[in-house]
C-alpha cells in the first residue's frame, strides 16, 4: 500500500510505495494538460528536497515522475506566464531556480526515472532529460520534441547542454532548429529515450524494475560526439546556418542563429554550455518577434476554441463529392485524421485518379505500410453515393456553377442523417443562393478549404443568413478533428482570406504595369516577412483564378488593360501553364541575379502590405469575422502574414500611423 508524502500538493501527488520508490504524479489542478507553471514547478522543487531526505534516511530507493492525465505527459512550460517576464533580468532570475533543481535531480543519489505515456515536449522533454533514466509507450500519441523556435526561443531549462550529451549534436541541434516533433521509436534511436514498451499499463512495472536495478542512461557514444569537438562544431555550425538561411531571414527570427551561435562558441563542453544558455536566452524571451508569436499561440488556440467541445457529435464517416484535385485531397486529409471517407464523381475514372494522388500523403504520414494500407481502405470509391446515408459530414466540391449546386443539395438533402453537416467548400458563390432551393436552408453551411489542403492549416467555415448554429458548430468540430484551425466567417464575396488577398495581390501587379521589377516586388515582400511575394503567389495559384476573384470581389477594373488580362488571354496563366508574370521551370520561376537596397526593400515591403491592411480593417468593420484577433489569425493561418509579427491589425496597432490610429482606438 502506498504512503502519501507532502499531502498539501496541488499540482502534483508523492506516494512511496513498500518496496521504497517515490511516485511523483504530475495532474496539474484544473487544467487538461500539464504544463510546467510557477506552482507546479515550485512543488516540485519540494518534491526533489523530500526524496533527496528521503534518500539520505535510506527511506527512498528511487524517483520515477509520471503523469496523472491520460492523454500527455507534460506540454511543456506554461505559455501564459511568459508574458509576466519583461526584462532579461527576470527571465534570468525565474530560470536560475528552475536550472538549479533540475541539477539537483541530475545529481540525485538514487535512480531518478520518467515514465511517459503522451507528448512529451519543451520543458516537459528538459525535465527528463535530467532524469537518470527514460521509459516511453510506443503509443503513437507519444511524441518528444523542442516547439521553442517557434515560439521565438530556444530551450531554457539547460535543455540545448542535455539534449547534446544524449543524442549527440546533429540530432540534438536537428530537434531545436526545426522543432518537429518526434516519434517514441525515432526518440529512442536517437538517444532521446532509454526504452521502449508497448502500453501505459507496463510503464509502472518498467519503471520499478529500472529503479530497482538502478539503471542509468548511457551519454552519446564518441563517434557522435566528435562533430562537438573544433574545428568540425564550426565547420557544423555553418552549414546549419545555411540551411535555416533558407528557412528563416535572421532579422525576423533571431532564436535559431542565437542557437547555433551558442553551440559553436560553447558546444563542446556540457558545463560550458549550460552557463552560457541563459544569457543568449533571455534576450530573446524578451524580444518582439517572441512576444509576437505568443501572441500567434494564442491566435491559434482562439480558432481551436470556435469547435465546442462534448458536442455530443464526432466526426467518423465523411462522404465528398467531387473527385477532382480539391475534393479529392479534402477526402485524404480526412483519411488522414482517421474517418472513413467515400468519394462521389461522375466519372468512375476521375475517383481512382483522386484516390491514387493520396499515396504521397499517405506515404507522409503513417510510416509502415499496415497504417498505409489502414488508410488506403478507410477512401472507397462510391460513384453511386451509397455513403450519403451515413455520412457524418458531406462535402461538395464540384464545378463552381450555383444551378448545378442547387440541383446537388435539394437532391441529397433528403438522402442524409437528421444530423448529418451538409457542407460546400465553394470559394465564390454566397451560402445563401446555393441553399435557396433547400427545404431546410438552415442544414447548409460552407468548408472553405485552400489549397494545398494537406500543407494550409486555415480553414474557412462559412455561415449563411439561415446557417443552423448547431451545424456551423459541428463544421468546426470536424475541422478541429482534421488538425486545422476553422475560422468561423460572414457569408460575403471572397469569405475573409480572398478578400483581403486580392486587393494586394492586384495592387502588386499595379506597381508592375507602372514598371516597378516584379523580382524587387517579391524581394520586398519578402523582406517584410511574407512567404512569398505577391507577384510570385498571383502566379502560383493561376492568374485565372486572380482575375475570376477580382470580378466576383468587383474589382476587375484594377487590372484593366494591364498585364494581368494580358497573360490570361494569352494563356499565359502562371505556374501551371510554365509562365506568366514569370518563367516557371521545373515548379520554379527563374530570377536574374539582383542585389537591393536593404533600406529600399524596407520601405517598399511596408508600401506593398498597406492595401492588406486597409482591406483587413475594412473586413472587421463588416463583421466578417467576430474581432480583430480572428482576422490577424485568419491571415496568419491562411496567408502566411508574417507571424513574427503578430498579424497585419496588429501590426498595424504597434506601429501607429493612419490603420494603427483607427487600431488603436477599436481596442
Amino acid at each position: 500500500m502506498n504512503r502519501a508524502l507532502l499531502s498539501d500538493l496541488s499540482d502534483w501527488r508523492l506516494e512511496i510505495d513498500i518496496e521504497g520508490i517515490a511516485w511523483a504524479t504530475f495532474d496539474r489542478q484544473g487544467e487538461s494538460a500539464n504544463a510546467l507553471g510557477r506552482r507546479p514547478l515550485e512543488e516540485l522543487m519540494r518534491i526533489v528536497e523530500r526524496i533527496e531526505q528521503g534518500a539520505r534516511d535510506h527511506e527512498v530507493k528511487g524517483l520515477v515522475i509520471v503523469s496523472g492525465k491520460e492523454k500527455g505527459f507534460i506540454v511543456g512550460a506554461d505559455i501564459r506566464e511568459f508574458d509576466l517576464l519583461t526584462t532579461e533580468a527576470s527571465v534570468i532570475e525565474a530560470i536560475r531556480p528552475v536550472n538549479a533543481m533540475l541539477d539537483r535531480i541530475e545529481k540525485m543519489p538514487v535512480p531518478v526515472v520518467a515514465a511517459v505515456h503522451g507528448v512529451c515536449v519543451g520543458g516537459g522533454l528538459e525535465l527528463i532529460l535530467a532524469c537518470h533514466y527514460r521509459i516511453a509507450t510506443r503509443d503513437e500519441q507519444t511524441r518528444f520534441g523542442f516547439p521553442e523556435v517557434k515560439l521565438g526561443i530556444f530551450p531554457g531549462f539547460n535543455g540545448t547542454a542535455r539534449s547534446i550529451r544524449q543524442t549527440g549534436p546533429q540530432d540534438a541541434m536537428d530537434a531545436m532548429l526545426t522543432g518537429r516533433m518526434i516519434s517514441a521509436t525515432s526518440a529512442r534511436a536517437k538517444g532521446f529515450i532509454d526504452q521502449l514498451v508497448d502500453s501505459a499499463g507496463t510503464l509502472h512495472w518498467a519503471a520499478r524494475r529500472a529503479v530497482l536495478e538502478r539503471r542509468h542512461a548511457k551519454p552519446a557514444p564518441a563517434a557522435k560526439m566528435l562533430l562537438a569537438r573544433w574545428p568540425a562544431r564550426s565547420f557544423v555550425a555553418g552549414k546549419m546556418r545555411d540551411l535555416v538561411k533558407r528557412e528563416a531571414r535572421e532579422a525576423h527570427y533571431p532564436a535559431p542563429y542565437r542557437l547555433i551561435d551558442l553551440f559553436e562558441s560553447h558546444g563542446g563542453g556540457y558545463d560550458a554550455m549550460k552557463a552560457h544558455e541563459t544569457r543568449a536566452f533571455a534576450p530573446l524571451m524578451v524580444s518582439d518577434t517572441a512576444r509576437n508569436l505568443r501572441r500567434v499561440f494564442r491566435l491559434s488556440e482562439a480558432l481551436k476554441a470556435q469547435a465546442p467541445k462534448d458536442l455530443g457529435w464526432k466526426p467518423r464517416r465523411v462522404h465528398v463529392i467531387g473527385a477532382g484535385t480539391m475534393g479529392a485531397d479534402i477526402a485524404g486529409v480526412a483519411v488522414a485524421a482517421g474517418m472513413e471517407v467515400t468519394l462521389q464523381d461522375l466519372s468512375p475514372e476521375v475517383i481512382q485518379k483522386g484516390i491514387a494522388a493520396q499515396g504521397k500523403l499517405f506515404a507522409r504520414r503513417f510510416k509502415t505500410k499496415p497504417l498505409r494500407d489502414a488508410a488506403k481502405a478507410r477512401l472507397i470509391a462510391d460513384p453511386e453515393g451509397r455513403g450519403l446515408a451515413l455520412a457524418d459530414v458531406v462535402i461538395e466540391a464540384i464545378v463552381e456553377r450555383l444551378d448545378v449546386k442547387q440541383t446537388l443539395f435539394r437532391d441529397i438533402e433528403a438522402k442524409v442523417k437528421p444530423d448529418c453537416v451538409l457542407a460546400t467548400n465553394t470559394s465564390s458563390l454566397r451560402i445563401e443562393e446555393i441553399a435557396s432551393g433547400m427545404a431546410n436552408p438552415s442544414r447548409l453551411v460552407g468548408i472553405h478549404f485552400f489549397n494545398p489542403v494537406a500543407k494550409m492549416p486555415l480553414v474557412e467555415v462559412v455561415r449563411g443568413e439561415a446557417s443552423d448554429p448547431a451545424m456551423i458548430d459541428r463544421a468546426s468540430a470536424f475541422v478541429v478533428a482534421l488538425a486545422k484551425f476553422p475560422l468561423v466567417v460572414k457569408s460575403v464575396p471572397g469569405f475573409l482570406v480572398n478578400r483581403v488577398l486580392a486587393p494586394y495581390m492586384l495592387a502588386a501587379m499595379k506597381r508592375a504595369d507602372a514598371g516597378e521589377d516584379i523580382q524587387k516586388i517579391d524581394e520586398a515582400a519578402r523582406a517584410f516577412g511574407m512567404p512569398v511575394g505577391p507577384i510570385e503567389l498571383a502566379d502560383t495559384v493561376g492568374l485565372d483564378v486572380c482575375a475570376h476573384v477580382g470580378k466576383i470581389l468587383g474589382l476587375e477594373g484594377e487590372g484593366a488593360g494591364g498585364r494581368l488580362e494580358r497573360l490570361v488571354s494569352a494563356g499565359k496563366l502562371g505556374k501551371k501553364s510554365g509562365e506568366g508574370f514569370y518563367v516557371w521551370k521545373d515548379g520554379k520561376p527563374e530570377l536574374k541575379l539582383e542585389t537591393y537596397n536593404e533600406a529600399d526593400l524596407e520601405r517598399l515591403g511596408r508600401e506593398i502590405v498597406e492595401p492588406l491592411i486597409r482591406e483587413a480593417r475594412r473586413a472587421l468593420d463588416d463583421g466578417v469575422v467576430a474581432n480583430a484577433d480572428l482576422v490577424d489569425a485568419g491571415m496568419i493561418f491562411g496567408t502566411g502574414f508574417a507571424p513574427f509579427r503578430g498579424g497585419p491589425l496588429h501590426y498595424a496597432s504597434e506601429r501607429g500611423g493612419p490603420h494603427g490610429e483607427r487600431m488603436a482606438a477599436a481596442q
